[in-house]
């Protein structure tokens, strides 16, 4: 059983979801996302997902792409991340899992990526541009290694391919709540509840809600169908007041909106 699959065990036990909260690595040091994700697991955080940055976004809205922009101007390379989160996993409980574009991976060397991020105490990936179709070498070498493949589905995503996805996916599933890109949002599309209990419906892997997620309310309602939430542009935005706040001042605002939002998800 992986530390992913591990979690998702316990809170079903004690009848809880998960919180997965987005942080970026390396915006706007390394030192500074290792506080955060302190910060995160010791609010209760279920699992942490660090964002490695990448030049070409995916489906990053602007504040997750200023954010990696930022990083990147100061040159932090895939090693340095692997560093400080082999520092950071031993100090913490929580299970740490990397967001990435498969080009990185691919350049890294799929079998290495996988060592490296395992050695860093890494539990699994999330790789939102890797196609199905060409997933089965990576997911092999990730189910060998019970290093966890967590892939997404969107509301686009025809029925039948969502099937495969899931079949083809490990730890969890991450359900797209949007069509478009990352980012805060006052509301949800009605319909998100019906097609997550569709899809609980196709697969055994909990199933987790990200984008547009970063009030209480939301995760309050999708508590109701979902196994978690996962929130990033929310605690994004806030390493921009690092210009105008200090490093502890800001690491305390992200911890106060994740207890704030762990609190609406698991009340009681």
């Amino acid at each position: 059983m992986s530390a992913v699959d591990q979690v998702f065990a316990e809170l079903r036990a004690s009848n809880r979801k998960a919180f997965i909260p987005f942080i970026t690595a390396g915006d706007p040091d390394l030192e500074f996302t290792a506080d955060v994700i302190k910060e995160l697991a010791s609010c209760g955080s279920s699992i942490c997902e660090v964002g490695i940055p990448y030049s070409d976004p995916i489906a990053d809205g602007p504040v997750i792409q200023a954010s990696y922009t930022r990083a990147l101007q100061n040159q932090i390379k895939l090693q340095d991340i692997f560093g400080t989160l082999t520092q950071v996993s031993g100090a913490v409980k929580t299970p740490l899992v990397t967001m990435t574009s498969y080009a990185i991976i691919h350049r890294h060397g799929l079998q290495q990526y996988v060592e490296d991020a395992q050695a860093a105490g890494i539990a699994g990936a999330i790789v939102p541009d890797l196609l199905v179709d060409e997933s089965a070498e990576f997911a092999d070498i990730c189910e060998r290694a019970d290093f966890s493949l967590i892939q997404l589905v969107t509301p686009t995503t025809p029925r039948e391919r969502a099937i495969r996805i899931a079949n083809t996916s490990t730890g969890f599933l991450y359900y797209v709540s949007v069509t478009g890109i990352t980012g805060e949002r006052t509301s949800l599309p009605a319909e998100l509840l019906d097609n997550v209990a569709w899809l609980r419906e196709q697969t055994p892997l909990p199933i987790c809600i990200g984008f547009g997620i970063s009030q209480p309310e939301h995760v309050t309602r999708l508590s109701a169908v979902a196994d978690g939430v996962i929130v990033g542009s929310a605690f994004v935005r806030r390493l921009a007041d690092l210009e105008t706040k200090s490093r502890a001042d800001v690491v305390r605002d992200i911890g106060d909106h994740a207890k704030r939002l762990i609190t609406a998800l698991n009340p009681s």
